[in-house]
C-alpha cells in the first residue's frame, strides 16, 4: 500500500517541477529530454545488474505499445493541454483514466469490480470534480475543445499503457521493460519536437537542470519501476484508484510551500476522494485471473 502512495506522491511533485523548468525549454523538447534521460538511466541499471532482457516479438511489441501510450501520447497530450485549458479541467479529464482503465481491465484482464469498487472509484472521481470546480467555471471556453482533445489523448494513451503493463508484468524484467518503453516512446516525441520547435533554445540554468533531473529520475524512472512492480501484485483497477490522490498531494504542497488557501468545496472534494479510496480498499476486488 505504501508503495502505491509513494508513486502518487512522486507523480504529484512532477507538476511543480514542470512549472519550474518550463520557462527554460520548449515543451516537447523538455518532455523528450525527460524521457530519454529516464530511459537511459533504467537501461544502464539493467545492464550493470545483468538483468535478463525482453525476449520474443510479442514482448517487444507490447513494450513498444506501452511507450507509444504512456510516453508519446501521454506526454504530448499533457504538455499541450496546459496551453488551452485550465488545470482544473485538465485534472478532471485526466482522472477519467481510472474509469476507462476499469472498463478495459474487465474486458482484457478479467478484473471485475464489485459494488464497493464501483462506489469507491465513483466517489474518487466526484471528489476530483469538486476540487476542480472553481477552475472549471473560470476556464476559457474558446480553447476548451482543443484542450479537451489533448488531455483525452493523454488519458487514453495512459489507460492503454496501464492495461498493457498489467498484462506483461511478471513476464519481462521491469527495469528493461520500462527503460525501453521510455526510449521507444521518446522517438516520435523527439521527432515532433524537432519538427515543431527549436530544441537548441534551451537555457541550461540551475533551475532547469534541477527540474530535469527531478522529473527524469524520481519522477519518471523510479515511478515507472515502482508502478510496474506494483501491478505484478495489485489489480489495475484497485491500484489505479489511488491516482485520485495526485491532485490532493498537489493541493497539500500548495498549502505548505505557497501558503495557498483551500475553499470548503476543495476540502469537501478531498474528503470525498479519500473516503472513496478508503471504502474501495475495505473489500478486495474480485478477479477471474489475468488473460494469458
Amino acid at each position: 500500500m505504501y508503495k502505491i502512495i509513494l508513486v502518487m506522491f512522486l507523480w504529484a511533485i512532477c507538476f511543480p517541477l514542470i512549472t519550474l523548468g518550463m520557462p527554460y525549454a520548449p515543451h516537447l523538447t523538455f518532455a523528450t529530454l525527460r524521457t530519454v534521460l529516464a530511459g537511459l538511466t533504467l537501461l544502464a541499471v539493467a545492464k550493470l545488474l545483468k538483468l535478463p532482457p525482453p525476449k520474443g516479438k510479442k514482448s517487444w511489441l507490447i513494450i513498444s505499445l506501452i511507450g507509444i501510450g504512456a510516453t508519446t501520447l501521454g506526454f504530448f497530450g499533457m504538455f499541450h493541454a496546459a496551453e488551452f485549458i485550465s488545470p482544473g479541467i485538465a485534472t478532471v479529464i485526466a482522472n477519467t483514466q481510472p474509469l476507462m482503465a476499469a472498463l478495459l481491465a474487465s474486458l482484457f484482464l478479467k478484473e471485475t469490480l464489485g459494488l464497493r469498487g464501483m462506489i469507491g472509484i465513483s466517489l474518487g472521481f466526484v471528489g476530483i470534480v469538486l476540487i476542480s470546480a472553481q477552475q472549471m467555471i473560470t476556464s476559457n471556453s474558446d480553447t476548451y475543445v482543443i484542450g479537451i482533445i489533448y488531455i483525452l489523448l493523454a488519458a487514453i494513451g495512459i489507460t492503454i499503457s496501464n492495461v498493457l503493463i498489467r498484462y506483461i508484468s511478471g513476464k519481462v524484467d521491469a527495469v528493461w521493460a520500462m527503460g525501453w518503453q521510455l526510449i521507444l516512446g521518446s522517438i516520435p516525441l523527439g521527432g515532433l519536437a524537432l519538427y515543431t520547435e527549436s530544441p537548441i533554445e534551451i537555457t541550461w540554468s540551475g533551475e532547469f537542470v534541477l527540474s530535469l533531473l527531478g522529473l527524469a529520475l524520481p519522477g519518471t524512472a523510479l515511478v515507472y519501476l515502482l508502478w510496474f512492480n506494483i501491478l505484478k501484485k495489485v489489480e489495475l483497477t484497485k491500484a489505479n484508484a489511488f491516482t485520485f490522490l495526485v491532485p490532493i498531494f498537489g493541493l497539500s504542497m500548495g498549502v505548505i510551500f505557497y501558503e495557498e488557501k483551500l475553499s470548503l468545496l476543495v476540502l469537501a472534494g478531498a474528503f470525498i476522494t479519500i473516503s472513496g479510496i478508503t471504502y474501495m480498499n475495505l473489500h478486495e476486488i474480485k478477479t477471474k485471473g489475468v488473460k494469458k
